[in-house]
């Protein structure tokens, strides 16, 4: 009888563990685990901004071939078919007499092929290469908008494990309130303690409550901002991998790379404005195109018929081939307008170029600054933090032998929250801005 229970109970044992491992792997498995990398990845791949970008890459190659197409023999057959109702009729005078003729044949047809091949076009053949520019702008385009997308990406991470790494302290913070609340409370139970000393501690823990609710919203709130960027619902069940300690060492080893070694050549807004100043040129090209002598070669063969009802058709065919060589004199007259039109939008375009570098050499000045803060607030920090950390330790112990007040064990309690909450801004600042920097070299 006993060994019957004790079968019992480890049967049932078993199927509990077995209960409560199936609920951790269903739970393991509803949850997805996203790095950076991963959310870079599923953001290139599901967001419309690239699908778009990627589309338009593919009109301008459509719009090439289009235009090469048109290089190639034109070929058109055309038919005609006429009835005729009445026919129109001649008067003649032959001899004094009047004679009424009608002229025409009751049923007529024609048909034929038309070929058209344009051997000399110089506005062609210049807008043909203009649209090979076209397509290296929409792909610099295209690029312009995956560097912009991956920096987006990156800071809504960023700023999601700030949130985080934030919650953490606070919530580690209101533990050892808690701590030093259940200490104070003991001390005045056993009448070591004031009631007001009590109240004061009382009123801190739960004036420290709504601050890591707070904290908690705001890390909700990050990760629902990447899920949106990321193309996800809001409510899909995502865990986002990693924290700011991952890049301290990186931070801490990080060197600054020299004015010298900043270059803009793969900026990608400068690069654009280049390809839309090159544009511009070959514009003018197409207007000094449109002026110049154009030469076509055309080829036709025709095949007519006549004929009366119930009679024979009469058949004609004809055939030809030709030339057409045509040479613009007047058009020279607007076309000088036209090309200094051209000269201005160029030159405007120079400036526009020359405007928005200076402001982006600024702008990476302004990363190159913040790095350099970062860094050296981060050198500075980590130290406070650590004397933060080990005046708290000590406050805790000299509260626990009743060698200082529960003010100070407060005020160590609020330092050390503030160096660690500094520490991790200085971390995301010096991150923020080196993916910013990235964005603006166009480094990929």
């Amino acid at each position: 009888m006993k060994m019957r229970k004790f079968y019992h109970t480890i049967l049932l044992i078993g199927l509990s563990v077995l209960f409560c491992s199936s609920q951790l792997l269903a739970q393991s498995q509803d949850s997805v685990h996203v790095d950076l990398n991963k959310a870079i990845e599923i953001a290139l791949s599901e967001t419309p901004t690239m699908r778009i970008a990627d589309r338009d890459v593919q009109v301008k190659k459509y719009y090439k071939k289009e235009q090469i197409a048109s290089l190639f023999p034109d070929v058109s057959l055309a038919g005609n078919y006429n009835r005729t109702l009445l026919k129109q009729q001649m008067s003649m005078d032959m001899g004094g007499q009047t004679m009424n003729i009608k002229v025409g044949r009751d049923n007529t047809y024609s048909m034929g092929a038309n070929l058209t091949l344009p051997l000399i076009m110089p506005a062609l053949w210049s807008n043909l290469k203009l649209s090979n520019m076209d397509i290296e702008l929409a792909m610099e385009a295209a690029r312009s908008s995956k560097l912009e997308l991956v920096n987006q990406v990156k800071q809504a991470y960023y700023a999601y494990l700030l949130a985080k790494q934030s919650h953490s302290v606070l919530q580690s913070s209101y533990a050892n309130m808690e701590a030093s609340n259940q200490l104070v409370t003991n001390s005045f139970n056993q009448g070591l303690v004031s009631e007001f000393e009590k109240l004061r501690s009382d009123v801190a823990l739960q004036n420290q409550r709504p601050t890591v609710t707070s904290a908690a919203k705001a890390m909700r709130l990050a990760a629902m901002r990447l899920k949106v960027l990321l193309g996800m619902e809001v409510n899909e069940p995502v865990i986002f991998d990693g924290s700011l300690s991952d890049y301290e060492q990186g931070v801490l080893n990080a060197t600054m790379p020299s004015e010298n070694d900043i270059q803009l050549a793969y900026n990608s807004a400068l690069r654009q404005l280049d390809l839309g100043i090159k544009e511009l040129e070959q514009s003018k090209k197409i207007i000094i195109g449109s002026t110049c002598p154009s030469l076509a070669l055309a080829s036709n063969f025709q095949y007519s018929g006549m004929g009366d009802d119930g009679g024979k058709f009469a058949n004609y065919p004809y055939s030809y081939v030709a030339l057409s060589l045509q040479v613009p004199i007047i058009s020279w007259v607007g076309t000088s307008y036209k090309l200094k039109q051209a000269d201005l939008n160029i030159e405007n375009m120079k400036d526009q170029r020359l405007d928005a570098e200076r402001n982006l050499r600024i702008g990476v000045q302004n990363y190159l600054n913040d790095m350099q803060q970062a860094i050296e607030d981060i050198a500075a920090d980590r130290e406070t933090m650590m004397q933060a950390q080990k005046a708290y330790d000590i406050a805790k112990k000299q509260y626990e032998v009743g060698m200082n007040t529960w003010l100070d064990l407060n005020t160590a309690e609020l330092t050390l929250i503030s160096t660690q909450l500094t520490y991790c801004q200085s971390i995301f600042n010096y991150i923020s801005a080196k993916s910013s920097l990235d964005a603006t070299l166009g480094n990929e």
